[in-house]
């Protein structure tokens, strides 16, 4: 699943190519990524209102709250090169929420190129470019949602209850590191706590506890606050590092608008590493399955405590 560096690299490349951009029309290629993976039963109405809803709308800008994307839609005025927190200029108040899942893509193509089998739904634009949803397995999924407030911005309604992530303005650490302070489940697992600190899943925590030299099985509530204060710093750290490489990529399935990979494979430290020594003192990596998911640690430089 891609975690925030991976889809604020989609993000950067969707922003470049759509900001200002009107979309002139739009096709939905199969119904079925309007919907969660809950809810696959999409009637023709859904259709035609998604289509009617953003033809002639003006893109502003593509944002992101932790996983969670969208495409910010006006009525002409370009607020691209605007502040989406603090721009004093009318704010939009419909998005096009956009959720990757496990092997959505989205991708900029001129209109005369081949549609991938696996491409999902269209969007025309007036630059000559098109932004295509390409999903494999269709884990993903695309809909216009009204832009309500979130944390200090606006957001999409199904993303009201995400909290704001370590690479926003709005990311408050000390009230993160108190509530954190609170939980009795393992430290693992509040970290993939959407509602707590968002954009952060199984590869950046791992490394993050790694980095802070904190077992993943830690109780929060049981933990000193510097050591709390050591794993927020270090996700910060590990998802700027990895957005500096463009994320990363497993397979063919995560890519950003272009087509390119993501290289913080290569930078990995435990993340699917088990089985092989430390980089740090030589170790052997574990794996181990925590709260439904596994998790890999070294067990010598976190010790649990």
């Amino acid at each position: 699943m891609p975690e925030l560096p991976e889809v604020e690299s989609v993000r950067r490349g969707v922003h470049e190519w759509t900001a200002g951009s009107t979309i002139t029309g739009a096709e939905v290629l199969d119904p079925r990524i309007l919907g969660t993976t809950s809810q696959r039963r999409i009637d023709a109405s859904a259709v035609s209102g998604f289509v009617s809803a953003v033809t002639g709308a003006h893109i502003c800008r593509a944002e992101r709250r932790g996983k969670f994307m969208w495409l910010s839609l006006g009525e002409g005025a370009d607020l691209s090169a605007a502040d989406p927190v603090t721009s004093p200029v009318p704010r939009p108040e419909l998005g096009i929420l956009v959720h990757l899942g496990m092997s959505g893509q989205l991708r900029i193509q001129s209109p005369g190129e081949d549609i991938h089998r696996h491409t999902r739904a269209v969007l025309h634009l007036d630059s000559d470019r098109e932004l295509r949803f390409v999903d494999q397995r269709i884990f993903g999924h695309i809909g216009v949602q009204p832009l309500v407030h979130g944390y200090g911005r606006l957001v999409p309604a199904s993303a009201v209850h995400i909290a704001a992530d370590p690479l926003e303005p709005a990311f408050d650490p000390e009230r993160v590191v108190a509530e954190l302070k609170k939980k009795r489940t393992a430290i693992k697992a509040a970290l993939l706590d959407q509602t707590l600190i968002s954009g952060i899943g199984n590869i950046y925590a791992d490394e993050a506890l790694f980095r802070a030299g904190v077992h993943p099985l830690a109780v929060p509530a049981r933990t000193r606050k510097s050591r709390l204060v050591a794993v927020l710093e270090s996700a910060t750290k590990v998802m700027s590092d990895a957005l500096a490489v463009g994320g990363t990529s497993f397979d063919a399935l995560y890519v950003n608008v272009n087509g390119e990979s993501g290289y913080f494979e290569r930078s990995l430290t435990v993340y699917k590493r088990h089985g092989t020594p430390c980089k740090r003192c030589g170790s052997t990596i574990v794996r181990e399955k925590i709260g439904g998911r596994s998790s890999h640690f070294c067990p010598r430089c976190q010790r649990r405590r």
